[in-house]
């Protein structure tokens, strides 16, 4: 008994001293300071420091895409994180979003603190160690009683992917000695870089949109805390001093100023501990809060204060002179990034109460009155609602479908015009007042005020224009009968099908045809509309005939397996169509499975590389052979039918080029986009050119000298300002389209563009001009007045036919990002239905 009595005294003196002597990052990890961490060290520390102090909880949320863990680690004082379920409800049921009765628990703030969203931004994870540590040290009293009454939620690495890539190779170049000379290699990151994650996508444009999985599993879990203050650490240009908020304009005017407030005053706080230690730093300048899809804003619209801290450090390595002379190491860029983060979880345990009434205001009040114009938004019945409703639900926003018809009158989103309509069922009611009201404008709204031009991403994104669905903002709160879900009837397959219609008019058709060339099943496509009775098939409708597949075992259930998945698919009798369409007419086109190379390597803009590998690797599953450039003279083209070029420079010598040109002859089809283009412009053979006619070349370069003369007596201080007239950061623009073309098939009565590139070509002549931008055309967001006369007339998407094979030209990415959900389909139709 006397043993057992030791033993367990001798066990609680052996915790109080470990917890009294907890260890440092630097006394844990090898280095720390003076080289990148790898990401198993930094998962190892935490779990040293939950292991041995009470203050700190883990939770593992998610996994990437390499599998390694996100993880998510709750800090505050051993109260609050006995009390931390209740804590949580009590603060989504302040504003609206539980049901539950709150228990009697002190008010707390939330402070969620996320580092590297880019993984090569390195600091920042290393930074959240240290920021742990003050937080869980025994001895620092003044953390202590921050935690009193604040949950700090602390992310240290967003993105372990792109982190541990970056990591890899910085480890793998590095010697003994640091090179703080610009041309050391550690300073000269190889493609595709560390910044973004599997799929090359920038995790601090995902928020919203959540396409990639890191995004799901993160947001998944902000919405299910809501917390009143966001933090969101990153690194920059290692020549810049550091950013802390203000930010810089545009500020959203749903901004509210209980936000604006806390970033001021967070501005003085940081500015004083920065000046005590003769710190260079920088407010207001290039850091905005208006896309709605970053890090600071995403949580702004969510009613929290969203901000972004920013690191000299993107290609120093481990050490690097700036241009003043001056070196700034790892253990410097940590120690600004801890200092500035402490001081946004001390200033929010300062300002608790302030703060927790701004969050409550936010919500209650945009649910009395709507902040923008429009109290509900109205999308037609349509396919492509099915992928909007998932976007919807990701982001907790509130939708009901209406159960009967009713006049109205709105803003019609694709004409830009106020005009009466009809509310039917079927059709998708979003409201502004619900808990989540201010997102849910934010997204929806078609005029986003922009009060200064001088933005750092796009600004626009209505969504109805995105996802190419009639779409209409009513200013009244209309009554509708609504119900919650469409019904849909499941199908019983006849024993004996003469042939299977799967309509194409959304990605789910695009995901059926896949599987169904993988599948060896062979497809047909409409070409025109065509009538069998009281079935209309549209262009682009999918055709599986037991005749093009009398080799199929089990016809009936092999196909109805694959296409059920495509609610709105069906059966056709008879191939005896009522408008002589019949289906073993020239109007059912045979399509011919994709085999399809897309290059990679250096030279290509990463991101919208890595939007292509998603569309075919995740959005429809459809096998890709991916080679670098430098590898190009290896491959077989001949084994091949489609080549990809995404955005970039490509170095390939006139031989290669040569090849491509006669492989495109005997069939080939390449898809070129946006700046890979320029590898057919002007090239004899092709139709690909700046200009229709002499004349217009000409005239364009009289105007461009005239303008040069002008410019002689211009100010340097507007320099900036007047450039953007020639500029397009990001704008929807609407384009025509000839319907009649399978590269239109299933977009509708036009496409609307997100153009983000000042590339405009005229209409080409001996090609097919397919989509293209009219004279008079409508534009959402910040367009250039310069760049918005140049675009009239100006082709987007056009075909070219060179012998037996294609080009297609593409100034825009239609898979930016991956959610301009209409750009995919118009993509699968170069792909699928082109040839």
């Amino acid at each position: 008994m006397i043993k057992k009595l030791y033993a367990a005294l001798f066990l609680v003196t052996f915790t109080i001293s470990a917890w009294a002597q907890l260890k440092s990052p630097s006394e844990f990890i090898p280095n720390y300071g003076k080289q990148i961490s790898y990401y198993h060290e930094v998962e190892n520390y935490f779990d040293y420091l939950t292991e041995n102090s009470a203050l700190i909880k883990k939770q593992k949320y998610g996994m990437t895409n390499e599998q390694r863990d996100l993880n998510l680690y709750f800090i505050s004082s051993t109260e609050n994180l006995k009390n931390l379920e209740q804590i949580r409800i009590n603060n989504l049921a302040s504003i609206g979003l539980s049901d539950s009765q709150p228990a009697a628990v002190n008010d707390k703030i939330i402070v969620w603190l996320s580092f590297n969203v880019h993984g090569n931004e390195f600091a920042g994870t290393e930074s959240a160690m240290t920021v742990a540590y003050e937080l869980l040290n025994p001895s620092n009293e003044t953390t202590k009683q921050w935690l009193q009454n604040t949950i700090v939620i602390l992310d240290p690495c967003i993105n372990p992917d792109g982190y541990s890539r970056y990591g890899n190779w910085l480890r793998e170049i590095s010697g003994k000695k640091t090179h703080p000379g610009l041309y050391d290699r550690e300073h000269m990151e190889v493609w595709p870089g560390g910044r973004y994650n599997h799929y090359l996508f920038d995790l601090n444009r995902d928020w919203a949109w959540q396409t990639q999985i890191e995004s799901q599993q993160r947001i998944k879990m902000y919405n299910q805390w809501m917390p009143q203050v966001h933090t969101d650490v990153h690194e920059m240009s290692y020549n810049s001093p550091y950013f802390f908020p203000p930010a810089a304009e545009p500020l959203h005017e749903f901004i509210e100023q209980y936000q604006k407030d806390f970033h001021n005053e967070l501005g003085k706080n940081i500015s004083q501990k920065f000046d005590k230690q003769n710190w260079m730093y920088n407010t207001r300048e290039r850091f905005d809060l208006f896309y709605p899809s970053y890090g600071d804003t995403y949580p702004t619209y969510n009613g929290a204060v969203g901000l972004t801290l920013e690191q000299g450090g993107i290609g120093a390595g481990r050490e690097v002179t700036m241009e003043n002379g001056v070196n700034v190491t790892i253990k410097d860029r940590l120690t600004h990034h801890a200092t500035a983060v402490l001081t946004v979880v001390e200033s929010a345990a300062e300002k608790r109460e302030i703060l927790l009434k701004g969050f409550r205001d936010f919500h209650v009040n945009s649910r009395k009155k709507a902040k923008g114009i429009y109290n509900m938004y109205v999308l037609k019945s349509n396919p492509k609602l099915e992928q909007l409703t998932e976007l919807l639900k990701k982001n907790d926003i509130e939708f009901s479908y209406a159960d009967a018809s009713a006049g109205a009158s709105g803003f019609h989103y694709q004409n830009k015009k106020n005009e009466s309509f009809k509310i039917e069922p079927n059709d998708l009611i979003i409201k502004a007042d619900q808990p989540r009201s201010v997102l849910a404008q934010v997204l929806f709204e078609p005029n986003q005020k922009l009060n200064d031009s001088l933005s750092y991403d796009i600004t626009a994104w209505a969504l109805p224009l995105a996802y190419g669905i009639e779409g209409y903002a009513v200013k009244n709160n209309l009554s509708v009968k609504t119900k919650a879900k469409i019904e849909t009837a499941e199908k019983t397959v006849p024993a004996s099908v003469y042939a299977f219609y799967v309509p194409w008019n959304n990605r789910v058709s695009i995901q059926v045809l896949s599987a169904l060339h993988q599948a060896d099943i062979k497809v047909r496509s409409a070409m025109k509309k065509a009538v069998f009775g009281e079935l209309t098939v549209e262009p682009g409708g999918l055709i599986i005939s037991r005749a093009d597949n009398p080799k199929l075992a089990d016809f009936e259930k092999t196909v109805s397996n694959i296409v059920k998945v495509k609610t709105d698919y069906t059966f056709i009798t008879t191939g005896f169509s009522t408008n002589s369409k019949d289906i073993g007419s020239e109007n059912f086109k045979l399509l011919k499975a994709p085999k399809v190379l897309m290059l990679s390597g250096k030279g290509i803009v990463s991101t919208e590389f890595g939007a292509n590998w998603f569309y075919f690797d995740e959005t429809i599953s459809y096998p890709v052979s991916i080679v670098e450039v430098s590898n190009f003279n290896r491959v077989k083209l001949y084994n091949y039918n489609t080549l990809i070029l995404s955005d970039g420079t490509y170095d390939l010598s006139e031989d290669q080029k040569k090849e491509i040109d006669g492989w495109i002859k005997n069939g080939g089809k390449v898809i070129a986009m946006s700046n890979a283009i320029s590898l057919f412009e002007d090239r004899e053979g092709y139709a690909l050119s700046l200009f229709a006619s002499k004349e217009d070349k000409e005239k364009s370069e009289k105007e461009q000298k005239e303008l040069e003369l002008k410019k002689r007596f211009l100010d340097f201080e507007g320099i900036e300002r007047r450039g953007i007239s020639g500029s397009i950061p990001g704008a929807i623009i609407e384009n025509k389209l000839d319907k009649t073309y399978p590269l239109a098939f299933g977009l509708g009565n036009s496409y609307f563009s997100l153009k983000s590139n000042e590339r405009s070509y005229s209409l080409l002549k001996n090609a097919i001009n397919a989509v293209y931008i009219p004279k008079e055309y409508i534009s959402y967001g910040f367009v250039g007045n310069d760049i918005k006369k140049k675009l009239n007339e100006t082709v987007s998407f056009a075909v070219e036919k060179r012998g037996d094979g294609n080009v297609i030209y593409m100034m825009d990415n239609p898979l930016f990002r991956g959610f301009w959900e209409n750009g995919i389909l118009l993509f699968s139709n170069s792909l699928f239905l082109v040839h």
